[in-house]
């Protein structure tokens, strides 16, 4: 999503020979994960280790010398040659970014804190630069190819002083390539170097970062996959794939059916017979065919259940988002051998689901999983701004999206690497990837966008950049769905390319033409809408069933920035720049975005000062933040959940815009860059809980949603209007409520229009929700905090960003709240490994009627540096007193040289203490 207008230029490529190269990469193979890589190598000192490959093997290469070849006079014959010289040059990881090697080799400083990045000159990226590796090889016996796809944005290819592929033919970054380079290496050491060309995604059908953070200056100019080294024997494997079939009728429990196929080719001059057996672990299927091939002959094999009935599965093990039921997962080898010996193989997992996304009467696409509903709870996933990739980092973040009750991460362009997917599948969060907006992407369709139009080179590097992510991403159970357009839908010609690239490889799930509302004539509607906000609008905003309020499935919507703790804004701030964002409301912000609608938090700021009163210090501001993120987070996830069961117009799906940064930022975050966890963050995990007690602003209605499988009866709802003062407005209490599974709801109570409260008719008031089970258990806490006058908007002055609020609901009266005490004790027990819990019961031991508002707990170091990532079941809670609360964080054991572990309990009106857990 982007609003920024540029002028538009003409891309000059070699036409024919692109078309040449990218009409053969739309047969492709498939991708094939591989172990997680270092990010980044430890410095200019230091030598890239030197990629073996044994017989019959595949191997990354593990590094690269860089420099620009504006510092290179060599020839690339020289350079491409064994033995050549890089003293000088700057040593990159297995997949690394020109920018994220010179940040990590200490040449550039630190592009995320402050406006260090702006030291980093761009004129250092205008020219190409080289990316240069050796590998070794036993003997020549074996065909050798290089397999890769992730250059940005072109590059010219050379193996042993031989150039093999130009920039014409090595062009975007999500074609795959595969180069026979038998003919060309040697036993012993061999050397490949890559050409890399500049980035510009106004020119490149690449990747940009449009209007969510200041971009980097190299332009993500670089290789971010792995490059692969493959030997094989004469005969070899491409293609291999499962196509499953699942029986509905009876939601979680049908048959199903396999197909598997690949693409069996004979590479060698003479006619082979190769056998080619399938093994499915899991079922004991194990199938075999022998396959007769001419010279350079291709055939594709079929193994399918009308002649294998062993590929009838009358129990399959299903895969299921998580919260619906387990991950399962099956796994293919496929293996062809020649005259006794192995010449391929492939493995590769895969999931049995079956994933349905119709229109409602509404129009509304609404997706079912294995038969059951799925109401979308999603976010925007971005990968980090230097596209380094951390298998642990992205674990964590994936982790985290979980605990915040979402099941879907959407990928608007920046498709992660194959371990991404892979971590998506084992732990069960659904993702929606797709092509980006606004750039080279959309060139042809976006008039408000910054791309070029397209030629005839660029329509084959889309469709083969189609084919190769399709073949990629097809046999992972969490992917749903393809977004094929993102604000504006494909041409034409552009949508037939593409929906024939999805359906060469079989794709399995609903193709979906744009995250916008569309219709295109060989896709139909999207069923999707992209109204926004992207900037504040109040909390009772969500309710209404206009605009981005909760109907249909909105792809991008949120209220906008956000503001981090106070702990991240000093590690992303200078002292004067956190001076700037408490007393400036209206100052530009760096770390917001480049963008200019966006480059300010004065609607926030504004909002935040008329409803909660101007700030008194950074601190005050931070909390006030942190209280108003808190309520407008929920507010969205608890409008769209329970407006999913209405009987007209209902809501199917949102997706936040957006769950993380790729860099340190003040917009669009449920996390922040370093995993910390603010009133966002549990805004949305107290709305997102499996049993959930919930306000709605609208029609003042309390609500019970349950996310559970099974339908839950005999629990007891209780709601109990405050004032600031603690004195109580209204007790009501009700009985004997059952709701449905899969996000039924039930309603519960109607509040009165008008409470009683003691400090006037435009006063702040508490509403206390609680949900506790047939046993008496608490199971569902909510606290909010309202003004008996509304918050009014004026929706004839709505524009595509926001909806102008003209009168502010009143929150001052928090700012009257006694100052309350509350006790803990703390206990950390630790694990196998390197992992702990550590377990805190809080309780408020005022003497007065105060509530704790906003309870918030850190576990920190002996220096009152956050220890991160933590996972807590419950946080920023409120506790009248007399009310104590159970807390568990999961946890990395902390390093004993940072000090003694601590947990750090502040809240709005709580002051700061710190505990020290003992220990078992």
């Amino acid at each position: 999503m982007s609003q920024l207008p540029r002028p538009a230029h003409t891309r000059r490529l070699r036409v024919a020979a692109v078309a040449a190269a990218l009409l053969g990469l739309l047969l492709a193979p498939a991708a094939v994960p591989s172990a997680a890589a270092p990010r980044l190598p430890a410095g200019p000192g230091s030598a890239p280790t030197v990629a073996a490959v044994a017989s019959g093997g595949t191997a990354a290469l593990t590094g690269y010398a860089i420099r620009s070849t504006a510092e290179v006079p060599d020839t690339a014959a020289a350079v491409s040659t064994p033995g050549y010289a890089t003293t000088g040059w700057h040593r990159a990881g297995p997949r690394s970014t020109v920018l994220a090697a010179l940040v990590a080799d200490g040449t550039h400083p630190d592009p995320f804190y402050s406006t260090d990045q702006q030291r980093i000159p761009r004129r250092d990226f205008a020219d190409p630069w080289w990316y240069r590796s050796d590998f070794t090889l036993p003997d020549t016996a074996e065909r050798t190819s290089l397999d890769f796809s992730g250059v940005i944005s072109a590059a010219d290819v050379y193996v042993n002083g031989r150039q093999v592929a130009s920039a014409a033919e090595v062009a975007g970054v999500y074609t795959r390539h595969e180069l026979d380079i038998t003919d060309l290496v040697r036993a012993g050491t061999n050397t490949v170097a890559f050409r890399i060309q500049p980035n510009d995604p106004r020119k490149h059908l690449t990747l940009g970062w449009l209007d969510w953070l200041q971009p980097p200056p190299d332009a993500n100019m670089g290789i971010v996959r792995d490059v692969l080294v493959r030997r094989r024997g004469p005969v070899s494997l491409h293609d291999a794939h499962v196509v499953t079939g699942l029986d509905v009728s009876s939601p979680g429990s049908g048959p199903a059916e396999l197909t598997v196929k690949a693409r069996v080719r004979n590479d060698s001059q003479e006619a082979a017979t190769a056998t080619v057996t399938a093994a499915i672990s899991g079922t004991g299927i194990v199938l075999r065919e022998d396959v007769t091939l001419r010279a350079r002959e291709t055939r594709t094999l079929v193994f399918a259940p009308d002649r294998h009935r062993q590929l009838r599965l009358q129990r399959p093990a299903l895969w299921w988002p998580a919260g619906m039921g387990p991950q399962n997962l099956y796994g293919l080898h496929l293996t062809a051998t020649v005259a006794g010996s192995r010449s391929d193989s492939v493995r590769h997992p895969f999931g049995i689901r079956d994933v349905k996304a119709p229109l409602d009467s509404a129009g509304a696409r609404r997706y079912t999983i294995n038969g059951r509903p799925l109401l979308i709870r999603g976010a925007g996933w971005s990968a980090d701004e230097l596209l380094r990739w951390d298998t642990t980092a992205a674990e964590d973040r994936i982790k985290a999206a979980l605990d915040a009750g979402l099941n879907t991460l959407r990928l608007e362009g920046h498709i992660e690497p194959d371990e991404f997917f892979d971590l998506a599948d084992r732990h069960g969060i659904l993702l929606l990837p797709g092509w980006e907006c606004c750039d080279k992407w959309e060139g042809q369709v976006n008039p408000t966008g910054t791309g070029e139009k397209w030629n005839a080179a660029d329509r084959l590097t889309a469709r083969a950049s189609m084919a190769a992510e399709a073949a990629r991403l097809r046999d992972h159970p969490s992917v749903l769905s393809f977004l094929i357009g993102s604000d504006f839908a494909p041409d034409a010609q552009t949508e037939r390319d593409y929906l024939d690239a999805l359906r060469a490889a079989d794709w399995p799930t609903p193709v979906v033409p744009a995250a916008s509302a569309v219709t295109t004539a060989l896709s139909g509607p999207s069923g999707m809408r992209m109204t926004g906000p992207y900037d504040w609008v109040p909390p009772s905003y969500w309710y209404d069933k206009r605009e981005g309020g909760a109907t249909g499935f909105n792809s991008e919507t949120s209220a906008g920035p956000s503001i981090p703790t106070l702990d991240t804004l000093r590690r992303t701030l200078s002292p004067a720049e956190l001076e700037t964002l408490w007393e400036s409301p209206s100052a530009p912000q760096y770390h917001r975005s480049p963008s200019r609608t966006f480059n300010t938090l004065k609607l926030f700021n504004d909002a935040l000062a008329h409803r909660y009163g101007a700030p008194r210090s950074l601190r005050d501001y931070v909390a006030k933040a942190q209280l108003g993120q808190y309520e407008n987070v929920r507010a969205q996830f608890e409008a769209y959940a329970r407006n999913a069961t209405d009987s007209t117009d209902p809501s199917t799906g949102l997706v936040y815009w957006m769950f993380n940064s790729g860099w340190t930022s003040l917009h669009w975050q449920l996390v922040d860059r370093y995993l910390d966890q603010g009133g966002a963050y549990y805004g949305a995990k107290k709305a997102n809980e499996p049993l959930h007690i919930q306000y709605s602003y609208d029609d003042r209605t309390v609500a019970v949603i349950n996310r559970r499988p099974d339908a839950v009866a005999g629990l007891t709802a209780r709601v109990t209007l405050f004032g600031t003062d603690g004195t109580s407005l209204y007790d009501r209490t009700v009985r004997g409520l059952r709701v449905g599974g899969d996000g039924a709801r039930t309603t519960a109570a109607t509040v009165p229009a008008v409470v009683a409260a003691s400090d006037g008719p435009d006063s702040t008031y508490l509403a206390r929700l609680t949900l506790t089970d047939s046993a008496g258990r608490e199971v569902s806490r909510n606290v909010y905090w309202l003004s008996t006058r509304p918050d009014v908007l004026d929706y004839d002055a709505t524009d595509w960003y926001h909806t102008p609020t003209t009168t502010y609901g009143d929150l001052t009266g928090l700012n009257s709240l006694a100052a309350a005490t509350v006790t803990a004790t703390a206990r950390t027990t630790r694990h196998a490994g390197s992992l702990s819990t550590t377990t805190v019961t809080i309780r408020n031991t005022s003497s007065g009627n105060t509530p704790a508002l906003l309870t918030d707990l850190h576990l920190v170091d002996g220096r009152d540096a956050p220890l991160l990532p933590v996972r807590w079941n419950d946080n920023q809670i409120s506790l009248w007193p007399g009310e104590s609360a159970v807390l568990t964080a999961h946890h990395r054991t902390a390093d004993p040289a940072d000090g003694a572990l601590r947990v750090r309990i502040s809240g709005w009106n709580t002051p700061a203490t710190h505990i020290t857990p003992s220990s078992p």
